[in-house]
């Protein structure tokens, strides 16, 4: 299995990191995609991925990080996908967020296309952060849309509609745990959608699956959230990681 976005480099992993990692070796997770959060996040970031082989870094300016400083923000991120000495593997995670706050609308949205260019010249992936943003979200996308544009819906949450949406711009659906919620609905709006187009993720420290739900999260907890989506596609869990893998790898190359 493949855990394509999980931030186990923040401090919430500081104290059983050996172990959190043995744990995730233990039910099968191969790689961990690490998403950057902004410019205070690179060092540890770097850190890990250098100590750790399985656990792949990506380079991007979360929108909740976007605020009077962004320019210069921004500008470190780009700086840093150049860097010769390591391998980015995606510009994430990048998008809009306008659930706590809408007042730098206008700088997310050129934060988010200004990150969305950049992937297109390297020739690497999105990672989209999306939250209370789709029509917004859907609006930068189809512009900047073209044969160089691919990468992950991360932590998809949308309906049926959006889900087909998404995928016609050559997304990948990032399912995470939001998925094994009883009352979340997702389980629903994926049954019309082919596993073909769905990446598995963590979102760890984050959206803990049931069991585990308000809790913290980490990739071992992987295993529920694969298991749960085999269940809605009617399909063996062996044969879930089977293709949610080559997609992941098919993203990440």
């Amino acid at each position: 299995m493949i855990d394509t976005h999980s931030h186990i480099y923040v401090k919430d992993f500081n104290d059983d990191f050996d172990e959190m990692l043995h744990r995730a070796k233990e039910v099968g997770v191969s790689q961990i995609y690490l998403p950057n959060i902004d410019k205070d996040s690179i060092a540890d970031l770097k850190r890990i991925a250098h100590e750790n082989p399985m656990c792949k870094p990506m380079m991007g300016l979360h929108p909740g990080s976007v605020k009077e400083d962004y320019k210069e923000q921004l500008a470190i991120i780009l700086q840093e996908l150049e860097n010769p000495e390591i391998k980015y593997y995606a510009v994430g995670e990048i998008g809009i967020d306008l659930f706590w706050d809408k007042t730098f609308i206008k700088e997310q949205q050129e934060v988010f296309a200004t990150q969305i260019k950049k992937a297109k010249e390297m020739q690497l992936p999105i990672v989209i952060h999306c939250r209370d943003a789709f029509d917004e979200i859907f609006e930068v996308l189809e512009s900047a849309y073209d044969e160089k544009l691919f990468g992950i819906f991360h932590c998809f949450t949308g309906n049926a509609e959006q889900a087909q949406r998404a995928i016609g711009l050559n997304m990948k659906l990032g399912i995470g745990g939001v998925v094994t919620f009883k009352n979340g609905g997702l389980d629903k709006a994926l049954t019309e959608v082919d596993v073909e187009h769905m990446v598995l993720e963590t979102d760890a420290p984050y959206l803990a699956p049931t069991p585990f739900r308000g809790k913290r999260n980490e990739p071992a907890y992987l295993q529920y959230i694969a298991q749960k989506l085999a269940d809605i596609k009617q399909i063996s869990l062996a044969e879930l990681d089977r293709i949610t893998t080559a997609n992941a790898e098919s993203i990440f190359k």
